[in-house]
């Protein structure tokens, strides 16, 4: 990837294996992760922020599934984690909270475009929803 590259939306760009690799979180990671570990996703953002037992092997295994997303296959992935050593398990808990905030929250380009889009619509002409009062006076013939 050239040194210019930018990181996918909703993903992070981390170096694994000599290169810069695209690291995206989809819905269908995040699903496999839950089922693999019984562990739901917010459970594990809880524990990367220091509440409850954190495992060396759900950061790992949430940095592969991130791979997965960003386009390697399993094989690949599981193999490019498994080769880093425990001296990188650090390492690795940061990519995988960063993976988790790009994930659920917006970047500042998007949030702009969407507050930006917020309130663009023209705005709508207030109704007078009181019930109106009936005249008393006869119809005229038209």
């Amino acid at each position: 990837m050239p040194i210019s590259a930018e990181a996918p939306a909703g993903g992070t760009l981390e170096q694994l294996g000599g290169e810069s690799r695209p690291l995206i979180l989809r819905n269908g990671e995040i699903e496999r992760f839950e089922r693999q570990h019984n562990l739901g996703i917010f459970t594990l953002l809880q524990q990367l922020h220091g509440n409850g037992d954190l495992q060396a092997r759900h950061c790992r295994d949430l940095v592969a599934l991130g791979l997965v997303g960003g386009g390697l296959n399993d094989k690949t992935a599981d193999k490019l984690v498994d080769d880093l050593p425990p001296s990188e398990n650090h390492r690795i808990r940061a990519m995988a909270q960063d993976l988790l905030f790009a994930a659920f929250i917006p970047a500042e380009e998007d949030k702009k475009k969407a507050d930006d889009s917020a309130g663009s619509s023209e705005p709508s002409t207030p109704t007078d929803t009181k019930p109106q009062k009936r005249s008393k006076a006869p119809a005229s013939p038209a």
